[in-house]
């Protein structure tokens, strides 16, 4: 599937073949604190499957809990995370997040991991009240 997207301010922007079937849910701690909410939905992309435009995003680099060093890529400009990656200098695999993608609607995912790091209230908010755009005040 073909699809394209980029930040929030329009710096750095992308187009990239994915499979759809290959998007998924990440619960872990990490995400969570960098995401600044429960999850985040990601979509592994072959490097030759993405072409980013625009700026060039800038780096940071984290330890994972198994001690792997990963590539965490997001707009200089406004913050928004566009991927992550191995640490290597020529990585071959992105983890695109989804929230960036324009197509975002078309991508539900298909799995979820880190799950033990899940907060319990994330996995059904069906119930919760619901408004259609932002609350006035």
């Amino acid at each position: 599937m073909h699809i394209d997207g980029g930040c929030h301010c329009g710096n750095i922007t992308y187009e990239a073949e994915i499979d759809p079937e290959a998007v998924s849910v990440c619960h872990c701690s990490d995400c969570q604190t960098m995401t600044g909410t429960a999850y985040r939905v990601n979509v592994r992309v072959r490097k030759a499957n993405l072409k980013l435009s625009g700026g060039k995003p800038r780096l940071y680099i984290k330890t994972a809990e198994s001690g792997n060093k990963r590539a965490q890529a997001f707009c200089p400009e406004c913050g928004t995370p566009i991927y992550s990656t191995t640490a290597d200098a020529d990585p071959q695999e992105f983890g695109l997040r989804i929230g960036t993608a324009r197509q975002r609607a078309l991508l539900p995912p298909k799995k979820q991991g880190w799950c033990r790091s899940a907060m319990p209230w994330s996995m059904d908010i069906s119930a919760l009240p619901q408004t259609v755009t932002q609350l006035q005040r």
